[in-house]
């Protein structure tokens, strides 16, 4: 009888690591799964300054002109431990100069290293996962523009158990779904724009919603703002509440893009204003783009402050 409970222990785990092998496999796609494009550079270079790119990749105290110097090295301290962005610089040994574009995509769209192991989603694929195939093939074909950089960045800094990355793979199931971003039909063009580069490329509520303890975005409380990864401080709330952006007009989103400057006459700091001198970059259309669409986002009403 004993024997026969160890054994069918065994054949229950054995099947348990088998079911949880299946679930964790990394999704990819084949180079066939590829469209057939032609990179067109000047909407490559677009989204790499919409995915605010050189706000991680480039020397955490690179100048205006260094931002496409993509060596990595910006640490990015969370609950989870300290990730240190990678070097995506085209250099073919310490940057991914020797990936292919199905490498590329892979790791935009499913968060899938060259080796085929789960990134961390402190690389917002999460976001990435909306922007079309042709868009990621630009974007690709535009790094690869870039001067190489030698150098890796420092390891991550994570304590058991987050630095087995194959956990990730149960993650994914609950927030990577691989769709691609879908205009509304019953909205112009313009908003349409703006709802894809604040939701896709430009990842804003990876940084401005609250996440709950696993990391998810919390979606009821998208864009609600949150606390600081790193503990010190909070991200501010972007929605149309009356405590955050329900008084700033269009024109106020399209000036801080455009300069760095609030509605409240103050200069953005920190991450922001890294995130900011992307943004700049960027066609004018496309600040109005992003304007209009977050003059739509619902309130979300900020968390109550502490007392005392």
């Amino acid at each position: 009888m004993f024997r026969r409970l160890v054994i069918a222990v065994l054949v229950l785990a054995v099947a348990g690591l088998a079911v949880f092998w299946i679930l964790t496999t990394p999704r990819t796609l084949a180079a066939s799964d590829l469209p057939d494009h032609t990179p067109d550079l000047v909407n490559g270079e677009a989204m790499f300054w919409a995915g605010g790119c050189a706000s991680c990749h480039a020397d955490p105290d690179a100048r205006d002109d260094d931002l496409f110097l993509l060596g990595g090295g910006e640490p990015l301290p969370s609950p989870f431990g300290t990730f240190h962005a990678p070097n995506i610089s085209p250099d073919s040994e310490d940057g991914i100069g020797t990936w292919t574009v199905v490498q590329f995509v892979n790791a935009m769209k499913f968060g899938v290293g060259d080796g085929g192991e789960h990134l961390y989603p402190a690389f917002p694929y999460t976001s990435y996962q909306r922007m079309p195939l042709e868009h990621l093939i630009d974007l690709k074909a535009f790094l690869d523009t870039l001067p190489a950089v030698e150098g890796q960045a420092p390891p991550h800094e994570l304590p058991f158990p987050f630095g087995i990355r194959r956990g990730l793979g149960m993650w994914k199931l609950l927030y990577l779904d691989g769709a691609t971003f879908e205009p509304d039909p019953g909205k112009d063009e313009l908003f349409n724009r703006g709802a894809y580069l604040i939701g896709g490329p430009g990842h804003c509520g990876e940084c401005h919603s609250p996440r709950n303890l696993i990391g998810g975005v919390d979606t009821a409380r998208l864009y609600g703002g949150g606390p600081s990864p790193d503990g010190k401080g909070t991200i501010p709330n972007i929605t149309t509440h009356e405590d955050a952006l329900g008084w700033w007009t269009e024109d106020d989103i399209v000036t801080m893009f455009r300069t760095g400057q609030t509605a409240s006459f103050t200069g953005l700091s920190g991450t922001m204003a890294k995130v900011q001198r992307n943004m700049a970059n960027l066609d004018p259309s496309d600040w109005q783009a992003m304007a209009a669409y977050m003059k739509s986002i619902p309130p979300v009403a900020p968390p109550p402050k502490p007392e005392g």
